[in-house]
């Protein structure tokens, strides 16, 4: 690292919400050295996720509204006690996650696993009998099967995924992780999640879906973080991994990769005013889709995101993927293998900025890779720069590259100029070291 890009990392350091000192507000001291962090709100003009009223989470909280969990039921009862009406609870709060919750805990402490959670009428070896192609064809399950099917779905979801209300920062001490569930952030505004691991959100139920593509597909449910119909979200500081559950180990069935994950981190139906910020996603399949239908409709002027100084470590594609809205990614590291698919996802009406960012690539895999068109029509791309193997990184034209190689070709304007980014938008050279740095869980006090 030479000296200027010496000098860059260490101003960003000290413009990393979190690594300067906080006064502690007096109400959180239980909660230990994260205390520093739960009263912390996105600083000004800090991407989307600062438009409008800006994102303050549960910073505004009560002592009695301050709280420390370590179990499923302890963060169900924080977050308003009954996990089925808890996204309609709007009081301040503000939570701290110690250790490991679990999303397949029992209110008494032990685990349960997918055949807790199944339907009487469901098992996967009868599903995979009745709705093989060879026997069912190429139409999608019906049946008592697949009622069966969707009633252990209801099962699951009433279980693992954690429904948030508005006004809520959860932010995890050191070491906390959260497994097998998912953070529901739906119909609601001005959340904060800082500071934690998500682990394996695995769907014990996939659907087969035999018109998804030419062979079908399995798909999945569940995200590990999902922002829907809400607003002002601030996603920072948190690792994404699928632990030793990875995609690549589950088995095939009728062809296809039997797929139990989703989404890291999924903005859909019409979502908006998101900063996703210093988040390290490592080793996962889908990662990021802002945008769920190609249906022209209410999500057009949404699903507006800026994406800054985030590791994209071994991920294959939706680093992200985007239909109608202005999304801005800047300064993120993407650090990909050969087997990727691709990384910036062009779709309908989409408005991609990408400026500034660091692209490491394995040696078989040329630049036109990074970008694909899903039916949109232009990018703008400014300053980034790509490695290849082992060689020197080089700036590289994004869309020229794409365009070199593909058709029909896209156009270098999407239409509009970032206004909303805190501090100094840094070369692409200095995003490795700034990045690999300080991006994710454990990088903060806590």
């Amino acid at each position: 690292m030479n000296r200027t890009t010496a000098l860059l990392v260490a101003v960003c350091l000290a413009l990393v919400p979190g690594t300067a000192a906080v006064a502690d507000t007096g109400g959180d001291r239980d909660a230990g050295l994260a205390g520093f962090l739960g009263r912390q709100t996105l600083p000004a003009d800090d991407g989307w996720g600062a438009a409008g009223s800006g994102t303050t989470g549960g910073a505004a909280a009560t002592r009695d509204q301050v709280f420390v969990v370590s179990s499923r039921a302890e963060l169900v009862a924080a977050l308003g006690g009954d996990n089925a009406t808890n996204r309609t609870d709007d009081t301040p709060k503000l939570i701290y996650v110690d250790g490991v919750i679990d999303g397949f805990e029992r209110a008494d402490g032990s685990l349960m696993d997918c055949a807790d959670l199944a339907d009487p009428g469901y098992s996967l070896d009868s599903y995979l009998a009745a709705y093989d192609p060879a026997v069912w064809g190429r139409v999608n399950p019906t049946g008592p099967l697949e009622d069966a099917r969707r009633r252990s779905v209801v099962n699951q979801t009433a279980q693992t995924q954690i429904n948030i209300g508005a006004n809520t920062t959860i932010v995890g001490r050191s070491g906390a992780t959260l497994t097998g569930l998912t953070l529901m952030v739906d119909s609601v505004r001005n959340v904060i999640i800082r500071n934690l691991t998500l682990v394996d959100a695995r769907d014990c139920f996939p659907a087969w879906s035999p018109t998804d593509g030419a062979e079908g597909n399995w798909n999945s449910q569940y995200d590990q973080i999902s922002v829907r119909r809400s607003e002002n979200v601030w996603v920072d500081h948190n690792t994404f991994t699928d632990g030793d559950n990875p995609d690549s180990a589950q088995p095939i069935h009728f062809g296809r990769p039997y797929q139990v994950h989703d989404g890291s981190l999924d903005i859909t139906h019409t979502a908006s005013l998101v900063t996703a910020s210093w988040n390290r996603f490592v080793g996962r399949d889908k990662v990021m889709l802002i945008g769920s239908s190609n249906t022209v409709g209410p999500d057009v002027g949404r699903l507006n995101v800026t994406l800054h100084h985030n590791l994209f470590d071994g991920t294959l594609q939706r680093l992200p993927r985007v239909r109608f809205g202005q999304v801005d990614v800047y300064n993120n590291h993407y650090r990909l293998g050969d087997g990727f698919d691709y990384a910036l996802g062009v779709g309908v009406q989409s408005a991609l900025y990408v400026e500034n960012n660091y692209f490491s690539l394995g040696t078989g895999t040329a630049p036109d890779a990074i970008v694909h068109d899903w039916g949109g029509t232009a990018i703008t791309t400014r300053g980034n720069r790509v490695r290849s193997g082992t060689g020197p990184s080089q700036p590289v034209d994004l869309v020229a590259a794409y365009n070199a190689g593909h058709d029909p070709d896209l156009g270098a304007d999407a239409g509009w100029q970032p206004v909303l980014r805190a501090g100094p938008v840094l070369p692409a050279s200095a995003v490795p070291f700034v990045v690999g740095a300080l991006a994710g869980a454990a990088r903060l006090p806590g």
